[in-house]
């Protein structure tokens, strides 16, 4: 289980020290950042942060308030958002937090917020990440070829979407079976 909370200045601190390599860096943000991640852009992100268009969290261990992940949302319009810079602290990762911090996401969202669809973007070879958001309902409905090259590596992104009536009726919980047998 974990919190979201908003994202607050100080907070990039912990993306720079989470984002240990260029291709880290490219995997959670795409283009929009250039390695070294430094104060500058972070301070960017953070004014970027609080506006109106976009929700940004830390995402935090309930029971002891410490920074495990992060994640965002950029509103399109009422009814669209993208959700994307899902990150989890590496030291952390492989313990279901990724999954908590995307259905908690997907919850405010879809719930809370009442967005139609939300839509992402995810590097085809970061397979945990593609399974992660097929679990909770993504579909790819665009391959894009090349979109970025590291080194002599060419990566292609999935372009996938959910909606909020598709994720209600993979979360529904089934109705109780309320008949019982008699025994003859």
């Amino acid at each position: 289980m974990i919190e979201l909370r908003d994202f607050v200045a100080g907070d990039g601190d912990l993306i720079r020290e989470w984002i240990r390599s260029p291709e880290e860096l490219l995997l959670w943000a795409g283009p929009t950042f250039q390695w070294p991640l430094d104060e500058d852009q972070l301070a960017a992100y953070e004014t970027e942060s609080a506006g109106p268009s976009r929700q940004t969290w830390t995402a935090t261990n309930p029971s002891t308030g410490d920074p495990v992940g992060h994640a965002s949302i950029n509103l399109a319009d009422p009814d669209v958002a993208r959700m994307g810079r899902i990150l989890i602290d590496p030291d952390r990762r492989g313990h279901g937090l990724g999954n908590a911090l995307v259905r908690a996401v997907l919850s405010h969202a879809l719930s809370e917020m009442s967005i139609a669809r939300i839509d992402l973007g995810v590097f085809a070879h970061n397979i945990p990440a593609v399974r992660l958001y097929q679990r909770h309902g993504f579909e790819c409905h665009t391959l894009l070829r090349d979109v970025e090259r590291i080194g002599e590596t060419s990566w292609d992104a999935m372009q996938m979407s959910l909606t909020r009536d598709r994720y209600n009726g993979l979360h529904r919980s089934p109705a109780p079976d309320i008949r019982r047998r008699v025994a003859p």
